[in-house]
């Protein structure tokens, strides 16, 4: 049952609607929230950031959403709690939706229809790797020269395997981009990140390794490298400038420096959800991208008023400064080599929250690649899937909606009677190699280290 509250905020949206403003007009045009009342999570992260600020902005109220935020103690209690009805939708890995609807892992139809960033990881070690790597990093103007290549990394780990020491680091899940991002960074320098063997029973993803990969939650990332048990991470912010605000620790390179604006997070809901609430869908899709044009707008002019808000216990719950490192466009590598990346954290610009079918094939790409899907799979499949979890035609019912609002342009979408869901092959990666995501068989074909094509883990 709806509380008294939202019941009387109901009927005040009712009244106003009786008005017939523009606004009111279009709403109801699109229809009412099926249902209003919504529990979202999220993992305490600078990238959940739409989320916080759609919720403090009102733009949740705005389409008759009264919803209340919720962390999650780690990303399989996230991906549990939306399967099972807990929560209405989260923040999600963008790997999350898609292994789900494929049955690796917990077996569910998630989906997504909104694109929550662009970039924001990076891969940190301890100060005792740091002190080793460094004399394998060449250097301009007597600092490290970026970006950092994991061939400077290749002679520490093979010293820890001569002294029969394992080189061991953590990423935050087995689907996250993290994972596929420091796998990726580590090939790309002649590391092997190991396989995963499923059909086998091994889950591990450390088969054949040179550097085994473990999960760590992202708030324990830092304490689980001081304490010895992981020699570095890959994960998002506030976790690698937390290390080096605490000296613990140097991030090596950022995300967008091994892929330029790489999709990071998404929103995900189940497909029963989808089918169930249309219409809240839509307003949710709205509020989401409200809140990423605020955070991007006027050269991220906002990002300081998005950090005091970040910084409460309740969302991501680390010091202002330590996010603002990064949120505000900048990254501090090295304590004291603070360099501008403008881009670190994309939330709407490049047309971020655009759920792209390519974007959803790399992923698949990369499972292929490690052995999280054991067999290969002709090119249709991959477009299939990336059709099953990724819904652009919410997207763009919310974005025109917006559009007839007044709280949006069109030119600040894609064109959207053109736009066929791939984004232009891609280029800049750290490896040189490109990426079409219409081949991705011979995407996959391009690499030097990862499964070929009719080739088992094992």
């Amino acid at each position: 049952m709806p509380s008294l509250t939202c019941l009387l905020k109901r009927l005040t949206l009712a009244t106003s609607l009786a008005a017939l403003t523009p606004l009111a007009l279009h709403a109801e045009e699109l229809g009412w929230p099926e249902k209003a009342e919504l529990k979202f999570g999220f993992i305490k992260l600078t990238d959940m950031a739409p989320l916080a600020i759609a919720y403090e902005k009102g733009y949740f109220e705005d389409e008759g959403l009264y919803v209340t935020l919720e962390a999650q103690a780690n990303w399989k209690v996230l991906l549990d709690r939306v399967i099972d009805g807990q929560l209405d939708g989260a923040h999600m890995l963008a790997g999350q939706p898609l292994a789900a609807t494929i049955g690796y892992g917990t077996e569910a139809h998630v989906i997504t229809a909104f694109s929550m960033d662009l970039n924001g990881n990076a891969i940190t070690v301890s100060n005792d790797v740091w002190s080793q790597m460094k004399a394998h990093v060449p250097t301009q103007d007597g600092k490290p020269a970026h970006p950092i290549s994991a061939e400077a990394l290749a002679p520490v780990v093979a010293d820890y395997k001569q002294a029969g020491r394992p080189f061991k680091m953590g990423m935050v899940f087995p689907v996250s981009t993290h994972n596929y991002e420091l796998r990726y960074w580590l090939a790309a320098g002649g590391l092997h990140p190991g396989y995963y063997a499923p059909q086998a029973g091994d889950t591990s993803g450390q088969l054949q390794a040179d550097v085994l990969l473990s999960v760590t939650p992202p708030p324990q990332m830092p304490a689980t490298m001081e304490a010895g048990t992981i020699d570095g991470y890959c994960v998002g912010e506030p976790w690698n400038q937390q290390a080096v605000f605490k000296g613990i620790g140097v991030p090596v390179i950022t995300d967008y420096e091994i892929w330029k604006n790489n999709p990071e997070k998404v929103f995900g809901v189940t497909q029963g959800w989808a089918e169930e609430n249309p219409n809240t869908h839509v307003r949710v899709v709205k509020a989401l991208i409200r809140a990423a044009m605020w955070l991007d707008a006027n050269d991220n002019a906002n990002r300081p008023e998005a950090v005091k808000i970040l910084s409460r216990p309740n969302y991501v719950g680390a010091d202002y400064e330590v996010i603002a490192n990064s949120m505000t466009g900048t990254f501090e590598y090295e304590k004291g080599d603070k360099r501008p990346v403008p881009d670190f954290n994309v939330f709407f610009r490049y047309n971020a929250t655009y759920p792209y079918y390519s974007d959803a094939i790399w992923y698949l790409t990369q499972m292929r690649r490690w052995g999280q899907i054991a067999q290969s799979k002709p090119d249709s499949w991959y477009m299939d899937v990336a059709k099953r979890v990724y819904q652009p035609e919410i997207y763009t019912q919310a974005a025109k909606a917006l559009i007839a609002d007044g709280h949006a342009k069109a030119g600040d979408f894609p064109d959207f009677a053109s736009e066929d869901g791939f984004r232009p092959p891609q280029t800049e990666f750290i490896d040189g190699i490109t990426y079409d995501g219409r081949e991705p068989n011979a995407y996959l074909a391009k690499f030097d280290i990862g499964l070929k094509e009719g080739e088992t883990p094992e």
